[in-house]
């Protein structure tokens, strides 16, 4: 069966389908021998050779979906030119390529997605689908109910106005004037979390995912993984499964 190329290139676990479309337009992907740079060209993966950077792709047909704690300091890609600890490093044994789905910024810890799927890949990260990203601000200062409801009604960044947050403080330590905000946003702009409480003027401190659309960090030791369940499976499936993305 026919499919789009770059839709074949992300179920074969090479990248993110957008990741795809970029390879291609680049040139780096040829079908029987041509080279590919324009999208919407159609394949089968099982009688069209098809080559990714001149490497015959494979297609894999075993999916892995894990839950990953990441530690701070460490770049959420498959690899660095700087040579920085990236989360591939942490992820052994799990037989295939697997790869971040969305980002966490080098300075925060906490639960990230990994998979060889690249169509659920694009549908969790894509804006249309909502999902809920829930995350724990420490930051300086204790911001008062104003300032968190400037959050839940949407605050003007650079790249535009943020979708309404769901924000509550977690905890709040008056001797070191610090709070620790729990905030939820269905949006993934680069260091959202961190731009949206330096406009209220309470810088993060320290910034941790903890549930990403039904998984959560739960049970998950820094720096380790887990696959997920057939039911967390099924049901973050089903979450995005409702609507088409482009």
């Amino acid at each position: 069966m026919e499919e789009r190329l770059q839709k074949i290139l992300a179920n074969a676990g090479i990248a993110s389908r957008r990741k795809c479309e970029e390879l291609i337009l680049a040139g780096k992907v040829e079908l029987n021998g041509e080279v590919v740079t324009t999208l919407g060209v159609k394949a089968n993966p099982a009688s069209d050779v098809i080559t990714v950077n001149g490497k015959p792709l494979r297609v894999k047909t075993e999916r892995v979906y894990l839950a990953f704690h990441k530690p701070k300091g460490v770049i959420t890609s498959t690899s660095d030119p700087e040579g920085r600890k990236t989360v591939i490093d942490f992820i052994k044994g799990v037989g295939t390529r697997v790869y971040p789905v969305g980002r966490l910024d080098y300075d925060s810890e906490g639960l990230l997605l990994l998979t060889n799927d690249g169509e659920l890949a694009n549908r969790l990260t894509h804006p249309r689908h909502h999902v809920a990203k829930i995350y724990h601000a420490t930051v300086k200062g204790v911001p008062h109910g104003d300032a968190l409801e400037k959050l839940k009604q949407g605050v003007m960044l650079e790249d535009g106005m943020t979708q309404p947050a769901e924000v509550e403080y977690h905890d709040v330590d008056m001797e070191r004037n610090i709070a620790t905000i729990s905030i939820i946003i269905h949006e993934g702009r680069n260091r959202q979390v961190r731009r949206m409480f330096d406009s209220i003027g309470h810088p993060v401190i320290k910034l941790k995912r903890v549930q990403f659309g039904n998984i959560t960090l739960q049970g998950i030791a820094r720096g380790k993984y887990r696959h997920l369940t057939k039911s967390e499976l099924n049901e973050l499936q089903m979450s995005v499964m409702s609507k088409r993305t482009p």
